[in-house]
């Protein structure tokens, strides 16, 4: 049960907004970075593309309604949704983002492998991962917002182990540094990554047996598998200055 308002509080002395959720959710795709995106079904911005999400009911946490519009616009199961790591990025506050009302959103990244195909569900047309290199103008303040969770999940990639996830079982140090070349945007040096990889500790395990034979003229290359750590120690730094 809630507890009362004070006595001599108005509750209406102040001018209500509403709250929403956005997600911005990515996976790797054929060495690309996706994100999932929705196609507006209603005003305002019909027919464009956003980011999934929607308004927080009353009774309903931040954290809870973007698990439910997740689930409801992308028609991703509730246990799929339920799985997600959500981060909560930030808050967005500015009076004109939303040509309703006075909207404040609370956004959440997450960078995620092996989810389905979405479909379109609840006030959302469609539903698509979306090439991130290929992206058209969005709805709301949506670029801001993806801008933002993009350097987000970069920066989680410096940190964590995350970048294993979306690797094969046993995998090669240049598929994996595909996927960091891939999410932060970068060319590597592959030298100077394979040198900071395997003197982290825990990164990686090596895998007993015969080296994988790549398509290039070089020698088969070892093979190795996610070790049991789940933080960097140093972290793996994205270079300055250096773009794909």
């Amino acid at each position: 049960m809630s507890a009362a308002a004070p006595e001599g509080y108005d509750p209406y002395a102040f001018e209500p907004f509403a709250v929403t959720v956005d997600l911005a959710v990515f996976t790797v795709r054929d060495t690309r970075l996706h994100v999932l995106l929705v196609e507006r079904g209603e005003e305002p911005y019909k027919g464009h593309w956003a980011l999934p999400g929607g308004f927080v009911l009353p009774r309903e946490s931040a954290g809870t309604a973007a698990r439910r519009e997740l689930a409801e616009e992308t028609g991703l199961s509730e246990d799929t949704v339920a799985g997600l790591h959500l981060e909560q990025l930030r808050t967005y506050s500015d009076p004109d983002r939303d040509p309703r009302m006075r909207v404040v959103s609370v956004a959440y990244a997450a960078l995620v492998p092996d989810l389905p195909e979405p479909r379109g569900g609840g006030d959302a047309a469609s539903a698509r991962w979306w090439d991130t290199g290929g992206l058209g103008v969005l709805a709301f303040d949506h670029d801001r917002i993806l801008a933002d969770a993009q350097s987000r999940i970069g920066a989680k990639l410096e940190y964590t182990c995350l970048a294993t996830a979306f690797c094969p079982l046993e995998f090669t140090l240049g598929e994996l540094q595909q996927v960091y070349e891939t999410v932060w945007g970068v060319e590597l040096d592959r030298p100077n990554f394979r040198r900071k990889v395997l003197t982290t500790p825990g990164f990686v395990q090596a895998v007993e047996g015969s080296p994988r034979r790549t398509g290039g003229r070089g020698k088969p290359a070892a093979l190795y598998r996610a070790g049991a750590a789940t933080a960097l120690h140093p972290p793996l730094l994205r270079p300055e200055g250096r773009s794909t």
